[in-house]
């Protein structure tokens, strides 16, 4: 049987240009915050979230296609609330995948290595769930950022 990566979709009234700018240019405006150090606007670029003693990861940007698709590498992390493996998202991808559907935008991200059965799947699928429709929706959406 295979196992499910997480996934997690949001349909937006704008262009899928709009919707992939706020996912490279604004990381820090939906997820991260200030705890957000680094750039994610070009291939190769790399930033880190870090919340002291509860989550560290570095991801690296590894494809960008304008208007349709980003992709990030988990190149190290530590997830301090761990009792096993805390660095189980080591690996793992961060896939966001962008398209028109007539009038709207359908943004579908997928946590690529993050599967039922890992530590961490429960408590991060809410995260996920949150970050991505709620925080990063109500950005694109209303342009007011969760940590203003």
């Amino acid at each position: 049987m295979t196992q499910q990566n997480f996934t997690a979709s949001i349909e937006l009234d704008t262009s899928p240009m709009v919707v992939f700018k706020t996912i490279t240019d604004d990381v820090s405006k939906w997820w991260g915050g200030p705890d957000l150090h680094g750039e994610s606007r070009k291939l190769n670029d790399e930033f880190i979230i870090h919340h002291p003693d509860a989550h560290f990861s570095k991801q690296k940007v590894i494809e960008l296609i304008p208007g349709k698709k980003v992709v990030w590498l988990v190149t190290e992390s530590r997830l301090g609330w761990l009792e096993k493996d805390k660095a189980e998202w080591t690996g793992t991808k961060m896939i966001f995948e962008i398209s028109a559907k007539e009038d709207k935008t359908i943004l579908h991200f997928t946590h690529e290595g993050l599967v039922p059965g890992k530590g961490s799947y429960e408590r991060c699928s809410q995260g996920w769930n949150m970050v991505i429709k709620e925080r990063l929706f109500n950005y694109i959406t209303t342009g007011k950022s969760f940590y203003i």
